[in-house]
């Protein structure tokens, strides 16, 4: 008999009695002899085919090697690494192997205990799992989110969450140990294993959970580890129970995440505020086991009292300011600014400021406090009929628009309507986002002052003087101007006159006199056929102009009369004539092109009056 020590191959000595004489004095037997000692020999091995799982015996071992009998003629060798979930084997163990070969070139037979578990693993993992059975299994090495386990030969899953009970962030510790685990799932189509060590002891520790449950009364003050921390709390292991402090139980301070206040590992004192004993649900509380910060308030504090804090967070309808530690107030947004503009908190305040503000009120049942900013800044309305007297002129800033009207602001806080008839006196506005713009500067005139209410009324075209005053006498009835069709709404045309002035036309009254349509953008002589300067209405007609059996009518200043260089001008005055040339056809104009107007018609009246009087004159004489 021989074994493998060291690499090398050791005889076993011969037995004491053996007859060495004997064996020097044999002879030769003859053939049949030998014939019928090599059939005896055969029959003293077993017979064996290849494919085959067989049981061998351990007869040798050295470092990396060990040498199986298996009955046959000769041995086979299998490398220990095909043994590392048994690190406990001796000569003498029997183990399964895999006739590979018979043998190979050099007669050697070729056996692998590996294969012959794996050629068995299913049925015995298959057999665990419907037996419930506990098996061991070797920690091969670390996967994403879990292990692999040597189980009868095949690679199985160990799930981080199923290596223990509690979580586990160093999975290196288990690589190499052999460890205890039940099969959980099987995927027969992928050859896919899932086993559990954790499932060995949750048994146990379900039992050790009821006892301590048992004995949980709300109030009681306990010592716990803190086990796992999440961002809406932090869990701690009471002993065998875990335990969770919710995130607005950890202080009554303002805590962005629970590692503010706690660390993993760390032994902290907590008190039971409920428990479920069937759900096994157990609320814990830290700030409880210290004294309220509203009880600790200075009790001279009171509505009206200057404090300053720190902004802790900021919302879209406020800011929380801490005025004293754990004490918060609320800054809602309307109280920053006296403005009335829908504004964010971010535009006056940020996290984590020092800011001064005024209590406004204080609930210390409750434990609520409001809080003001703008308190500490003189109300623009205080004194509004004073700043902003009726009929002052102001310049303001287009802040919003409404279908009635636009909305300015004079100064921070200060308000005021410019209702959309007041606007202009000649333009037609059917919305104010057609007359100006977000930002624009406006000149305004108060009309009016509600101070109790806070509102302003305002207008735009009370800075200028009203034209159609000065228009009574230009747009007589039966004058003539020149004007251009710009738009049309049904059978209504409307037409740009002079000054910026616009008027209406029937279809019917356009009709030319070669019976032709008159169209958009046509320059065209119209006729008044009624001029209302309450309602700002004048009617006109084309076709009145060269219709026959009509008595003549008196032109405007726009039509041609008088003599010389006057008739060649339309009759109109240097003045007048220079003022209708520098305005826009669908503005009004400043309010010196509308006083320069006005001035200018009364010296040509005045000149003519003087003009009839020197005849007069001379008559007399």
């Amino acid at each position: 008999m021989s074994s493998v020590e060291n690499n090398k191959v050791v005889f076993a000595a011969p037995p004491a009695d053996f007859d060495w004489e004997a064996l020097e004095n044999a002879t030769p037997g003859t053939s049949a002899d030998r014939k019928q000692m090599e059939d005896a020999y055969e029959n003293t091995l077993s017979s064996i085919s290849e494919k085959e799982v067989l049981m061998g015996t351990i007869v040798g071992l050295n470092k990396k090697e060990a040498v199986i009998n298996i009955g046959y003629k000769s041995e086979g060798v299998v490398p220990l690494s095909e043994f590392r979930y048994k690190p406990d084997l001796k000569i003498g163990d029997q183990v399964e192997v895999y006739i590979e070969k018979q043998e190979d070139k050099s007669g050697q037979m070729i056996i692998s205990h590996k294969t012959a578990r794996v050629h068995n693993a299913w049925g015995k993992v298959n057999s665990a799992m419907e037996g419930n059975e506990i098996i061991t299994g070797y920690v091969k090495c670390r996967t994403k989110g879990g292990l692999i386990v040597d189980v009868f030969g095949i690679e199985a899953f160990l799930p981080g969450s199923q290596i223990d009970v509690k979580p586990i962030r160093d999975y290196d510790q288990y690589v190499g140990k052999n460890m205890e685990f039940k099969v959980v799932k099987i995927n027969q189509e992928f050859k896919n294993v899932v086993v559990s060590h954790k499932a060995l002891i949750e048994a146990e520790i379900e039992a050790q959970k009821k006892q301590i449950i048992s004995g949980l009364e709300k109030g009681q003050v306990l010592e716990g580890t803190v086990k796992n921390i999440t961002s809406y709390g932090v869990f701690v292991d009471l002993g065998g129970v875990d335990g969770l402090i919710h995130i607005t139980d950890l202080s009554y301070g303002r805590v962005n995440h629970p590692e503010e206040v706690v660390k993993l590992d760390e032994k902290i004192n907590v008190v039971i505020l409920d428990f479920d004993d069937e759900k096994r649900r157990i609320a814990l509380g830290l700030k409880q086991l210290s004294p309220h910060p509203w009880d600790s308030l200075d009790p001279n504090l009171q509505a009206g009292d200057k404090v300053k804090g720190k902004v802790m967070v900021t919302t879209d309808y406020g800011a929380f300011v801490e005025v004293a530690p754990g004490v918060e107030g609320l800054l809602h947004v309307s109280e920053m600014s006296w403005s009335q503009h829908l504004r964010s908190p971010k535009d006056f305040l940020t996290e984590g400021q020092e800011v001064e503000v005024q209590i406004l009120n204080i609930d210390r049942d409750e434990r609520k406090m409001s809080l003001g900013m703008k308190q500490l800044t003189t109300d623009p309305w205080q004194d509004i009929e004073f700043k902003y007297p009726v009929n002052s002129r102001h310049t303001a800033k287009v802040r919003n628009f409404t279908h009635f009207g636009v909305f300015v602001e004079l100064e921070e806080g200060v308000d005021g309507l410019v209702h959309i008839s007041d606007l202009s006196w000649t333009k037609r506005v059917k919305h104010p986002s057609d007359f100006c713009k977000i930002g624009d500067e406006m000149e305004v005139q108060v009309l009016e002052v509600d101070k109790e209410n806070r509102r302003l009324s305002l207008g735009h075209k009370q800075v200028e003087e009203n034209p159609w005053e000065v228009f009574a006498d230009t747009f007589k009835v039966g004058s003539i101007h020149e004007g251009t069709l710009i738009a049309r709404s049904g059978n209504t045309f409307t037409v740009a006159l002079p000054y910026g002035v616009e008027g209406t036309v029937a279809l019917k009254q356009l009709r030319k006199q070669d019976n032709s349509k008159a169209n958009l953008e046509d320059k065209l002589p119209f006729m008044v056929l009624e001029f209302n300067g309450e309602a700002r209405r004048i009617t006109l007609s084309h076709t009145r102009t060269f219709e026959e059996g009509e008595e003549p009518l008196e032109s405007a200043p726009s039509a041609k009369r008088g003599r010389g260089k006057a008739a060649e001008d339309g009759g109109q005055s240097p003045s007048v004539r220079s003022i209708n040339e520098k305005v826009e056809r669908s503005t009004l104009g400043d309010l010196d092109v509308l006083s320069d107007l006005k001035h200018a018609m009364e010296d040509s009246e005045r000149a003519k009056a003087k003009t009839k009087a020197k005849p007069e004159e001379g008559a007399a004489e």
